[in-house]
C-alpha cells in the first residue's frame, strides 16, 4: 500500500529551527528571515504532499481519503500561519515607517 506519510504532532513544521530557537531565548538565536524562510520551506513541502496525497486518492494508488484530507489540511494551516506571519511582519513595518523621530 502507497500511503503517503501525514505525520503526527511532530512532522517538522514549526518544531525545527525556527520554534525551537525562539524558546530558548539564548544569544545563539535563529534570526527572523531564518525563521521565515524555514517557514516557508516546510509550508512547501506540506503542499507537495498535499498534492501527492490527491494525486494519488485520484488514481487510486492506495491512497486512503482520510490520508488525503489530513495532507490538504495540514497544508492549508501551514499557508494559513504563513499569510498570517507575513500580514503581521508588513503591518509592523508600516508602523515603523510611520513613525516620526
Amino acid at each position: 500500500m502507497n500511503r503517503v506519510g501525514t505525520g503526527g504532532l511532530d512532522d517538522g513544521f514549526l518544531s525545527d529551527v525556527g520554534v525551537a530557537a525562539s524558546n530558548t531565548g539564548g544569544a545563539s538565536s535563529v534570526p527572523f528571515a531564518g525563521v521565515l524562510q524555514s517557514m516557508m520551506k516546510e509550508t512547501t513541502k506540506l503542499d507537495q504532499k498535499a498534492s501527492e496525497a490527491v494525486t494519488g486518492l485520484l488514481n487510486g494508488s492506495g491512497v486512503e481519503v482520510h490520508d488525503a484530507m489530513i495532507a490538504t489540511q495540514k497544508a492549508n494551516m501551514a499557508f494559513e500561519l504563513a499569510l498570517q506571519v507575513r500580514n503581521k511582519a508588513v503591518g509592523a513595518y508600516q508602523q515603523m515607517m510611520g513613525m516620526q523621530f
